[in-house]
């Protein structure tokens, strides 16, 4: 998720086999930032075109954020961190643009290396996250009112960087969380977080399909948690990371049994609503493959997060 924009901006050189492992089995080749980081050409537009001709639904613009290129990549020792991701976040704007400008309507920025760039040190966090916030903003800023910004952040620990994660303002944070027990979901519930959420329902990393039922009373336990403070319609249903490690046979059951799970959701909250005198509104939970803009559904099934 580094290596393909890399070899698309300018300044940045790479290997042939200079492998570094990212877990496992899984091995990657960082790109090395050698000069001021630059925009080429749109990296994403021709795939978000062809994908979007073969569906009526919207489909999801894919992005890897500045401070995870940052944080994956081998950097210059002659200027900072901060303003290389500043130059990557400049690079990064220009495609948010040119994807708006072809008729994307939901864009996702994915920063799951976030929280790996903080120091050691604690007393220096906030210097770092005060230049990552704001690389990720400067990435985004360019994008529409009427286009839905959404982010992915991994390793399910965030307490304790709450308030960088909501200054970066997306519309939308999609988190790990199943292999957490739930516990991102408990703490952003204690947070007081108030944007849309897509909790991760099931781990990728495993070739385990769940079944329906068992995701029903995971998106079920969402819900009870409190997170969002009751509004079932701001929890959109997604995997955990992305799919690429997966075989289509693990994939393809996978996501049809969680459009089934946030279908059963829907008609449960939606009988629930009216049996309350509620109004006509039903209350909806988003399904995670495919649809309308808004907390229906979301493209995140695929997303190029995390391994």
């Amino acid at each position: 998720m580094v290596e393909y924009f890399g070899v698309q901006l300018g300044g940045l050189a790479f290997t042939v086999q200079g492998w570094v492992q990212s877990y496992g089995s899984r091995y990657v080749r960082p790109p090395i930032i050698t000069s001021d980081v630059s925009f080429l050409q749109p990296m994403t537009v021709r795939e978000l075109v062809v994908a979007q001709q073969l569906t009526a639904k919207p489909v999801k613009g894919m992005l890897t954020g500045p401070v995870t290129i940052l944080n994956w990549s081998f950097p210059r020792k002659d200027i900072s961190r901060a303003a290389q991701a500043a130059q990557l976040a400049l690079a990064l704007r220009r495609e948010v643009d040119a994807l708006q400008v072809a008729g994307c309507k939901i864009i996702q920025v994915d920063e799951p290396a976030l929280r790996e760039g903080l120091p050691l040190k604690q007393q220096r966090w906030a210097g770092y996250l005060g230049w990552a916030v704001d690389a990720f903003r400067l990435s985004t800023s360019v994008a529409k009112p009427s286009v839905q910004v959404v982010t992915h952040l991994c390793y399910s620990d965030f307490q304790d960087i709450m308030e960088a994660v909501d200054a970066m303002d997306a519309d939308v944070l999609t988190i790990e969380n199943s292999r957490s027990g739930d516990a991102m979901v408990s703490a952003l519930a204690g947070s007081g977080y108030s944007k849309d959420l897509g909790p991760g329902v099931y781990d990728v990393h495993s070739p385990q399909v769940p079944d329906v039922d068992w995701l029903v009373e995971k998106i079920q336990g969402f819900v009870d948690s409190g997170v969002l403070k009751g509004r079932p319609q701001h929890i959109w249903v997604n995997p955990d990371c992305g799919l690429k490690t997966r075989r289509w046979a693990e994939v393809i059951p996978s996501l049809r049994n969680m459009v089934q799970a946030a279908a059963i959701m829907r008609a449960r909250l939606a009988g629930g609503a009216a049996a309350a005198g509620a109004g006509t509104k039903a209350a909806a939970v988003g399904a995670g493959v495919a649809g309308t803009v808004g907390p229906q559904v979301t493209g995140c099934a695929a997303n190029g997060c995390c391994h």
